[in-house]
């Protein structure tokens, strides 16, 4: 079941989820609500994979370390955003970190991270692949970057960029380790 807006707001003032500063008593039916999900902001930490000198096997489980040794950090700022080229893919990490906490005889929260139309109706996808973001995850988003568009755009610190969309778990949770959980940069480390 998809969570309100209001239920979002409900399940963060009983500390059942986090979602950046967020303390339950904002306003639903302004930004950065939607009916239905919370807009998500891009941070100036971006990373673009550069061409690696070799193929990397996707079963290795050292994932972060390669994105980190082949990419190029880059830091947006408001004076200098950005550039996203046609046909460029680049890392990216939301603004506000997100806390789905596993509490025993309450309900868990995933949820999914989406883009937001107006962007993608330019043609760049943002956390296309993966949007599942499990019970129990702490952290910012790492968000997949494409410019699927004819044109650059600009990205911009603070830019309102995908959207979170909650869902109540049905059943117990066994908590699992979570991939990801708690990185601090878009490659993972």
């Amino acid at each position: 079941m998809i969570l309100s807006n209001t239920a979002i707001l409900e399940a963060i003032k009983a500390g059942r989820l986090k979602i950046g500063d967020l303390t339950g008593d904002e306003d639903p039916g302004q930004q950065p609500f939607n009916t239905t999900s919370i807009d998500l902001h891009l941070s100036g930490q971006i990373s673009v994979l550069k061409s690696a000198p070799a193929a990397f096997d996707l079963r290795n489980p050292g994932i972060s370390k390669f994105l980190s040794d082949n990419s190029d950090p880059f830091t947006a700022t408001p004076e200098q955003p950005f550039t996203l080229k046609r046909g460029q893919f680049a890392l990216g990490i939301t603004t506000e970190k997100i806390i789905l906490p596993i509490v025993p005889g309450q309900p868990a929260y995933a949820a999914r991270v989406e883009g937001r139309s107006s962007i993608a109706r330019c043609g760049v996808l943002i956390h296309f692949t993966a949007p599942t973001i499990h019970a129990g995850f702490p952290g910012p988003i790492t968000l997949e970057l494409a410019n699927l568009g004819s044109i650059n755009f600009l990205l911009y610190p603070g830019l309102a960029i995908c959207q979170l969309i909650v869902e109540e778990v049905k059943g117990d949770v066994v908590p699992t380790e979570i991939q990801f959980g708690g990185q601090t940069t878009p490659t993972g480390l």
